[in-house]
């Protein structure tokens, strides 16, 4: 799905389709892959990660998701193809259960435990499975011993896969739990880390969320710069992560039709603490690691 990955599709992914996806217009680069997920299960799967990926800064579009997955499930035609979906459909799941209106945690352990039992040990895609199993740990079942020994599988996979946005992610997150625990020096070290990935890569989609986690571990001065320059990332991209947005305090999302945000950008009225979920059920946000909760843990 982007440049440093295995597979025939990454001549298009790490070409327009990746450009379009990296300034969060998912819905054009979906488009392009229509024509052949039509006809290829492969290029199926890469459309539907699109578009949950969409799902995932916007807390929107959840139909377009679903409707692309169950193209890509139907479509599949071998064991490795059957995993790939199975990943998709599990992770969509911890999605819709962190920012969408219902808790969706039992089918997102049952798609990823599926996963696990179609995939030999050394799969290239072990990585990916073990980095949502330890969001899904994390997040939902509130069990940080078991999303650290998730995440550090998937590190030392996407770091010996050359994986580097996966790399990005494991960064910040491991980096998340050592600021947790105290350790401020080492999540530094990963904040930084995440955010040159991002940069080299030119995911600036992903950019923002790493500003904003740097932030946290900065004195004041530097982070006052780093969240001003995560804002204003936000504001270029019409107002995603929307989950981000509301925290930086900058206009999330545009309404419809406005001038400034890409197509595929989010729409409607501007978030609230968790968009998507009312405030009841508040959840850490899927990506970012920024802000506190009231009980004063890192998020």
């Amino acid at each position: 799905m982007h440049p440093g990955t295995d597979g025939r599709f990454d001549e298009i992914t790490s070409g327009t389709v990746w450009r379009l996806r990296s300034r969060a217009c998912w819905q054009e680069a979906a488009e392009l892959l229509l024509p052949a997920a039509e006809r290829d299960p492969r290029a199926a799967l890469c459309r539907a990660e699109l578009l949950i990926e969409q799902c995932l800064f916007t807390a929107d579009h959840w139909e377009d998701a679903e409707t692309a997955l169950r193209l890509a499930e139907a479509g599949v035609t071998s064991t490795e193809q059957r995993a790939g979906a199975s990943c998709a459909r599990g992770f969509l799941a911890y999605l819709g259960s962190v920012l969408g209106p219902r808790d969706r945690l039992d089918e997102a352990q049952a798609a990823l435990g599926r996963t696990s039992a179609l995939l030999p040990p050394d799969a290239a895609g072990r990585p990916l499975l073990d980095f949502r199993r330890g969001l899904v740990a994390e997040n939902l079942l509130r069990d940080q011993t078991a999303a650290w020994i998730a995440y550090r599988r998937s590190h030392d996979g996407a770091l010996a896969r050359g994986d580097t946005l996966l790399s990005s992610y494991t960064w910040r997150h491991l980096a998340a739990l050592a600021l947790a625990g105290g350790d401020r020096l080492r999540a530094r070290e990963g904040f930084v880390h995440s955010l040159r990935l991002r940069e080299e890569l030119g995911f600036t989609v992903g950019v923002a969320p790493a500003l904003a986690a740097l932030a946290e571990v900065s004195e004041p001065e530097e982070a006052a710069q780093l969240r001003a320059e995560a804002g204003r990332l936000v504001q270029a991209l019409g107002g995603v992560p929307v989950w981000l947005a509301g925290r930086l305090g900058e206009p999330a999302c545009q309404t419809a039709g406005a001038p400034g945000g890409p197509p595929g950008a989010p729409r409607g009225a501007p978030p609230s603490a968790r968009p998507g979920v009312p405030v009841a059920r508040r959840q850490p946000p899927p990506d970012g690691r920024v802000g506190r909760d009231d009980r004063g843990a890192v998020r």
